[in-house]
């Protein structure tokens, strides 16, 4: 599984607070603790008004970059802002992200053309929303993966989210999203399948079931990169176990490791 850290967005507020006030060794404790726990990716997002954006990317880029180990992925709703901060990053990471809305996909990858040792994530959605069907889901999903192909970028560049819609919302999200998953590996082995996986608990109480019970059905239809909080113990250790259990680690080496690292299980009390 290849985990994007969610952790390094303005939006969460004790996040925001960090950057309103610049506080940088919060901000590096966070990317370490990421890092420590299995982050293959650094999400780093802005979350800020845009007036504000441009000011608060250079500050985590530059803040992030000077001690993390791991590659920054880049994340703006607007491809105008990534191509303006895009310039700082010095390690090949992944832009976040293009989709079928607007100028995302004229504009970001003209950029992942000149720069072939970078990813992208591409979001199935175009201006009429969320596709609810599977089948839907899929073909948003070919047409990005056509689009970027125009351009000499292949699948296995590509993390594809097949975008998740509440269980609140449609009762048969999280079957919609598995099957999407299923058919989008069938046609395109190499792809990456991501997901933000928590949207499909929005609006439930005890959020943390729902979203643990949803990433088990995800990796077995074919999920294999999640943006997600690397220091959710519950999450991770659903992670590990999932993929052991799927014959995906090899002797458990992979579950047994992060458990002897403390990234799930019972905590140690002294």
């Amino acid at each position: 599984m290849i985990l994007i850290g969610e952790k390094i967005n303005g939006a969460i507020p004790s996040v925001g607070n960090a950057i309103a006030n610049r506080d940088e060794a919060w901000i590096i404790d966070l990317v370490q603790r990421q890092e420590a726990a299995g982050a293959d990716y650094l999400d780093v997002c802005a979350g800020t008004t845009p007036e504000l954006e441009y000011d608060t990317l250079c500050w985590l880029i530059d803040v992030v970059q000077s001690v993390a180990n791991k590659p920054i992925c880049i994340d703006s709703p607007d491809p105008h802002m990534l191509l303006r901060v895009f310039p700082k990053l010095t390690k090949p990471g992944l832009v976040n992200s293009i989709s079928m809305e607007g100028e995302k996909c004229d504009v970001l990858l003209p950029l992942l053309k000149e720069n072939p040792e970078w990813g992208v994530v591409a979001l199935c959605c175009d201006p009429k929303g969320i596709a609810e069907k599977a089948e839907d889901k899929f073909a948003l999903a070919v047409q990005l993966v056509e689009k970027a192909a125009a351009y000499g970028i292949t699948p296995d560049r590509i993390h594809i989210d097949p975008l998740v819609l509440a269980l609140s919302a449609v009762d048969n999200s999280a079957l919609e999203f598995c099957k999407a998953i299923r058919m989008i590996k069938e046609k395109y082995p190499s792809i990456n399948v991501t997901a933000a996986l928590s949207n499909i608990s929005y609006g439930m109480p005890a959020r943390k079931v729902v979203n643990i019970s949803f990433l088990v059905m995800a990796i077995e239809s074919g999920l294999d990169s999640m943006i997600a909080d690397p220091l959710n113990r519950d999450s991770m250790g659903v992670m590990y176990a999932t993929e052991a259990l799927m014959q995906k680690d090899k002797y458990c080496r992979k579950y047994n490791k992060a458990y002897r690292k403390g990234i799930f299980g019972v905590k140690k009390t002294k």
